[in-house]
């Protein structure tokens, strides 16, 4: 384990701090002045630093602006005696993960500490985890379904229709068949059939001959023609005129087709996925959509979850979208408090993953300190969320994370027992629908619930949030690995 590294010019500070910290079983290493500690940079690095803002020879600010850009995820905590607290807000600006006014509590030190080094833990794990940032993301039991599928599908050419709410990810599954296909070395070639205005759609898709219409003015090569050799997506395909899908179920019938104001037979040699947020089933029965094409196009169907049924991957991909936004900009990148984490967990993402990257992309520009917390959200995460239970004051608890985490719970019963019936009716819904494993899902879901709404109202501070939930220190750090809720 790497050691605590405290910098003071003050020998009482130091001595205090290193007997805590001893007690606590953390290995400690003191410098009573900056240009030693810079030193052994050289040779050794921390896990947590604990620097003085005031001493000779150097500031702690200085300290800070030198020890980031050799060590940019490592959490280091000012202390500043109540007159230098400007200047430890200003810290925050290069990168502080938090400030200990002096003269301290020892017990809340340790424990701030003690937060500086999970964080530091979780950062060692996502670095290693960007490092080989797959080209899709999700531990849900939902999504690894979906890795299964393109894993199977990997040496075939079938026709694949993906369907899965707006934001979803249908091009990155899109992309992962065709690069894990046999028409990999082909190019991929995507069109948004919703995007094109219909009169220009036929033409991007088939292309079309010199003077076919006005502006015409030279021979262009449609989408089919690109993608010979390869794969075409053929995005939000429900909404393609009914004249166009007839077209396309002849193209997909016999491999021909025309250019616009063309004569000549044309062949493309590729492999068609499509994708639609709508119930393709509904169109066929509205007569929007023809039922022969459907089943041509249904060969082979992927459903994507929504990000509110695979909430256990909303900490994973906030993480991944903060670091890629932060490379984007230049600048270090913000790390999310637990009870921001909570929050984020517990809101619906009706744009689902789409709209949880543009979360990160705000927080990584607007966010004003390093680590965000609750206040600093967005304001739609703020109004709105799912909830799990309905607690009797009427407070939202955020929903839980786990295998049945699937919708929110209406909340119909009203009164101090309303939670319960609440929990009733879903444990009836669950046994009435045969899920396996009812007992150890709602049990998931109850404690996650209760470990985050603790954690929220305590900012994140576990053993606050232990005590108040009359449970022990290392039963909810437990808790909390066993649920994933510090992933």
């Amino acid at each position: 384990m790497k050691s605590i590294w405290i910098v003071d010019d003050d020998h009482s500070i130091r001595f205090v701090l290193e007997k805590a910290l001893s007690r606590e079983g953390l290995p400690v290493r003191s410098f009573s002045n900056a240009r030693d500690l810079l030193a052994a940079l050289d040779e050794d690095s921390p896990q947590v630093l604990v620097s003085d803002i005031r001493m000779p020879g150097g500031s702690g600010l200085d300290l800070l602006a030198k020890v980031k850009a050799k060590l940019p995820g490592l959490p280091v905590i000012i202390m500043t005696a109540y007159s230098d607290l400007d200047s430890a807000v200003s810290a925050f600006q290069g990168g502080a993960f938090e400030y200990l006014p002096k003269p301290f509590d020892l017990s809340r030190a340790v424990e701030l500490i003690r937060r500086a080094q999970e964080e530091s833990l979780r950062e060692a794990v996502a670095e290693e985890a960007a490092a080989q940032v797959p080209e899709m993301l999700g531990q849900a039991p939902a999504m690894q379904d979906v890795f299964r599928a393109i894993g199977r599908l990997s040496q075939s050419h079938v026709t694949v229709l993906i369907t899965g709410e707006s934001g979803s990810g249908k091009e990155l599954v899109a992309r992962a068949l065709h690069k894990h296909s046999p028409r990999a070395e082909g190019p991929f070639v995507a069109i948004n059939t919703a995007a094109i205005p219909k009169d220009l759609l036929e033409s991007e898709l088939f292309g079309h001959e010199r003077g076919a219409f006005t502006g015409a003015q030279a021979t262009r090569r449609g989408r089919f023609e690109q993608a010979d050799g390869g794969t075409l997506f053929l995005d939000e395909i429900g909404d393609m005129p009914l004249d166009l899908q007839t077209r396309l179920l002849r193209v997909l019938s016999d491999g021909q087709f025309y250019r616009v104001g063309g004569h000549s037979p044309l062949r493309s040699n590729v492999r068609v996925i499509a994708a639609t947020h709508q119930n393709l089933e509904d169109r066929v029965r509205q007569g929007a959509f023809r039922e022969d094409l459907f089943h041509r196009l249904n060969v082979i169907r992927l459903r994507l979850p929504a990000l509110r049924e695979r909430r256990e991957d909303i900490p994973v991909l906030a993480r991944y979208f903060l670091q890629r936004s932060a490379t984007e900009l230049g600048v270090e990148p913000k790390r999310l408090s637990e009870a921001a984490l909570a929050r984020l967990v517990g809101f619906d993402f009706p744009g689902n993953v789409r709209q949880l990257e543009n979360v990160c992309h705000w927080l990584s520009v607007m966010a004003p300190t390093q680590v965000v917390e609750p206040k600093d959200l967005p304001q739609e995460l703020m109004q709105a969320g799912s909830t799990l239970l309905t607690a009797a004051a009427g407070t939202a608890v955020p929903a839980a994370l786990g295998e049945a985490a699937v919708a929110p719970l209406p909340a119909l019963a009203t009164g101090p027992d309303a939670w319960v019936a609440e929990m009733a009716r879903e444990a009836r819904r669950l046994l009435a629908n045969g899920e396996p494993e009812v007992w150890d899902a709602l049990t998931r879901r109850f404690e996650a619930s209760l470990i985050l709404t603790a954690l929220d109202v305590t900012r994140g501070r576990r053993i606050e949030a232990a005590q108040k939930l009359g449970i022990g220190r290392n039963t909810i750090t437990r808790k909390i690995q066993e649920l994933g809720l510090d992933a």
